[in-house]
């Protein structure tokens, strides 16, 4: 198992340097530039900010200059945030589209797996008409709709919960995290339901179930000692890029509740040409995604002893 990892460890680190290649070189073909401002600035002070910042060398030796800062863990400052650097902006981004995104993905995994077995257990029957309606509205209806309607209803109509926003000085309370958590998970629980239901079908009628029902074990014995174990094995597969995508913050979440995350500081730096602070966040999603598919592989192996590492 450690010569696997190591050799998935290993092929991670061309494929995020082509990432960063590609990444690089399209944000410089952007039309526009960070100090491109509405007032024009005189163009001494431009060639000097450009010399500050080593943009007035041909593009391939900022390139490489930025290749030789990463090697040495540094992601350079924001070009347009005085006195921050990149990582600054992770951290103080990242745990809360962690921390958003993280009980997202576990709220769906938890409510869609038992959406998904109950529909599989009363196939064609109104339980499994009732969730797969939910599941098609889930998947049909987009985080940027729903977004509002929830914080409408629950936000401004009913007052039971804040609209948006994360207050300084409380922090991530759990109230305000209801409705971006809510929001953000409705989707993959959809998705997860439908992918639950699928498999668990196939797994219930599989042979060894048959087996097992004729042994004389009881309906409830079947599902959680032989069943279930199977019927997740899609799930982990899923899992992996959807907690990456999750985890480093939803755009449309953070935009439409306010939040201080990754996504919304990734979409102002894009709009902003802050190059560096953009290079940042997908060095970061790259690495999650990168990271989060070796575990969900580890983790499919021991559920299935059928796989094995070479």
């Amino acid at each position: 198992m450690l010569g696997y990892i190591a050799r998935r460890l290993l092929i991670a680190i061309p494929t995020i340097l082509v990432i960063i290649t590609v990444a690089f070189f399209m944000m410089r073909a952007a039309p526009g530039g960070p100090f491109d401002l509405e007032r024009p600035m005189p163009e001494e002070v431009r060639q000097n900010i450009l010399e500050h910042f080593g943009m007035d060398r041909p593009l391939h030796e900022q390139y490489l200059s930025y290749l030789g800062d990463l090697a040495q863990a540094d992601l350079g400052p924001s070009l347009r945030f005085r006195d921050k650097t990149v990582s600054d902006i992770i951290v103080e981004g990242f745990p809360v589209s962690a921390t958003i995104g993280a009980l997202s993905i576990l709220l769906a995994l938890f409510v869609g797996s038992i959406l998904g077995s109950l529909a599989a257990l009363r196939q064609n029957k109104a339980t499994d008409f009732a969730v797969m309606g939910f599941a098609m509205g889930g998947i049909t209806i987009p985080p940027f709709v729903m977004g509002p309607i929830l914080a409408l209803v629950f936000g401004l109509y009913l007052g039971w919960l804040p609209m948006g926003g994360l207050d300084p000085r409380l922090g991530m309370t759990p109230e305000r995290l209801v409705l971006p958590v809510v929001t953000l998970a409705l989707p993959q629980i959809a998705i997860v339901s439908r992918l639950m239901r699928a498999s668990m079908i196939e797994v219930l009628r599989s042979n060894y179930i048959r087996t097992a029902r004729a042994k004389g074990l009881s309906g409830p014995a079947v599902l959680f000692r032989h069943a279930l174990r199977a019927a997740i094995l899609p799930l982990v597969s899923y899992i992996g890029p959807a907690s990456a995508a999750l985890v480093t913050g939803s755009i449309v979440i953070e935009q439409v509740f306010q939040l201080p995350g990754i996504g919304r500081q990734f979409v102002m730096a894009a709009l902003q040409r802050d190059y560096t602070v953009v290079m940042g966040v997908v060095i970061l999603y790259a690495s999650l995604i990168i990271l989060l598919n070796l575990l969900a592989d580890l983790l499919y192996a021991a559920l299935n002893p059928r796989v094995k590492f070479e």
